[in-house]
């Protein structure tokens, strides 16, 4: 990650279809990801499960995969006893587990983003979808700081492709994250946010307003919205592209919402559906399409056909 980010020649040129959820799909193959550290347990527990799920999704048609590290941070580790070392290991197996599913694939490009997801995300608490953290702004920087420097300093098959800032409810916590990019100029990001409605970000700003600070920011090559659901997507890449002419990436959940009382998924999960919405997406100016949450390698297939009929 030593060049210097060209926004007429972006490392996303020519790649339009994200993969899908990560934690369901790895429940599906029998992962626990019911602890403190989400989906990062299986990075230390079954990083074969891993592998699988990022070669479902290439299969699938995905050029663009996340990696295993939305909710990998030392204070997320430190809460299990483990020290900031075994985090920051966890970072850089993640970006060598995409790597290896992308590999057997030698005839594709396939961009690898590592996830990383926001303060929220640590606490496992909700507060990614509301913003309101008990922590100072220079905190809130130190805190994306310590990952970004791992990243940044990785390399070989460490080393990520880009840095996908995701489910960011807040200008606060993009502003924090551009702050604490700042001593890398030579990087390249992605910022996504996570929104309450058409127009505004889970803690209340407009979203329109939250793209024009962290476009501004030497490193982004795409804006965009994800864990956000499908129905607000429309009026979502109004205001983006209203407000920016970066790259436009969306990656809703499946569609479905969660019963906290009943602990459930309710609602329609249906791929064909998903596709369609899919193709409306592009054609209203979206340049990448994934899934978030409950999404799986089926709905990327339907993305997939739409964008590139396979």
């Amino acid at each position: 990650m030593s060049r210097t980010v060209d926004k007429g020649a972006s490392i996303l040129d020519g790649i339009h279809v994200l993969d899908g959820g990560l934690a369901s799909e790895l429940e599906y193959l029998g992962a626990r990801i019911d602890g403190p550290l989400w989906s990062a347990h299986v990075l230390e527990d079954a990083p074969e499960k891993i592998v699988a799920v990022h070669r479902a999704y290439i299969e699938a048609g995905a050029d663009c995969i996340e990696t295993a590290s939305y909710q990998v941070s030392r204070i997320g580790y430190a809460e299990i006893g483990l020290r900031p070392e075994r985090a920051d290991a966890a970072l850089l197996r993640s970006v060598a587990l995409a790597r290896q599913a992308a590999v057997a694939f030698p005839g594709r490009r396939i961009v690898i983003a590592a996830s990383l997801g926001p303060y929220g995300a640590a606490l496992h608490n909700g507060a990614e979808y509301h913003g309101n953290y008990a922590l100072t702004h220079a905190e809130l920087v130190e805190f994306h700081r310590q990952r970004i420097e791992i990243l940044a300093g990785a390399a070989g098959a460490e080393r990520p492709d880009l840095l996908a800032f995701e489910t960011l409810p807040s200008l606060e916590e993009a502003q924090a994250i551009g702050e604490a990019l700042s001593v890398w100029p030579e990087l390249s990001a992605w910022f996504s946010f996570t929104c309450r409605d058409g127009e505004h970000v889970a803690h209340g700003e407009r979203l329109s307003d939250c793209v024009a600070a962290v476009a501004g920011f030497p490193q982004t090559v795409a804006v965009g919205v994800n864990c956000t659901s499908p129905s607000l997507i429309p009026a979502l890449i109004h205001e983006l592209r209203g407000a920016t002419s970066l790259p436009i990436l969306v990656y809703p959940n499946s569609g479905e919402g969660w019963d906290a009382s009943r602990r459930t998924w309710t609602g329609s999960n249906d791929p064909p559906g998903y596709g369609a919405l899919a193709r409306e997406w592009f054609a209203a100016g979206a340049y990448m399409v994934g899934g978030c949450c409950r999404t799986r390698p089926t709905h990327i297939r339907q993305v997939a056909d739409g964008r590139y009929g396979l």
